[in-house]
């Protein structure tokens, strides 16, 4: 069941089915068609949400766990808020735009190099230090927070706790009901 998976399993399935938009993404390279455009609104809808749930109760429990888990967290952090950065930019472009491809090509990048450093470090780290059922927990606050948690990245909101927490929930329902009004991420 899926309330009773760690956070770490949570956040992996998360990767690996982000990995699979990847794929498909980078196969329709060069493609101009409204269906690059919603694979990639996907893309961006999936690792906002991702994001935010893991700086809302990931990154606070490796700052709390894992040895020299405050530098962790910066760092993991900073990379969310790089990667932010190439999303809100992404947003605003059209497959047929020349910066379309080139920043969904870094995009991916990032991406890619963040999940690496968080399951070959961070998760061993984080199993290690941390009891076993509080994972179980923590993955059930991911959950949680992933199904309120914003769709569009917002560069300048709060990326840790207590702000993040606060104003995350309405930022989600507001991109939600944009999206809903749009059909942003839709095929």
């Amino acid at each position: 069941m899926d309330t009773q998976q760690d956070v770490i399993a949570v956040l992996v399935t998360d990767h690996r089915e982000v990995e699979q938009m990847f794929s498909k993404l980078e196969h329709m390279k060069g493609d101009i068609s409204e269906e690059a455009k919603t694979l990639a609104e996907q893309v961006v809808i999936e690792l906002v949400r991702h994001s935010v749930a893991e700086e809302e109760y990931l990154y606070p429990a490796v700052r709390e766990h894992v040895p020299g888990g405050d530098k962790t967290a910066d760092h993991e952090i900073a990379e969310h808020a790089e990667a932010e950065e190439t999303m809100k930019r992404l947003e605003g472009l059209e497959p047929r735009d020349a910066d379309f491809w080139p920043t969904t090509d870094l995009l991916i990048k990032q991406i890619r190099h963040h999940l690496q450093e968080e399951e070959n470090d961070l998760f061993p780290r984080l199993r290690e230090a941390c009891p076993p059922e509080q994972l179980v927990e923590l993955g059930n606050k991911v959950q949680r927070a992933k199904k309120l948690a914003p769709t569009r990245p917002h560069p300048s909101a709060p990326d840790t706790p207590p702000a993040n927490k606060l104003l995350a929930p309405g930022a989600g329902l507001v991109d939600r009901i944009r999206d809903a009004l749009t059909g942003r991420g839709r095929s």
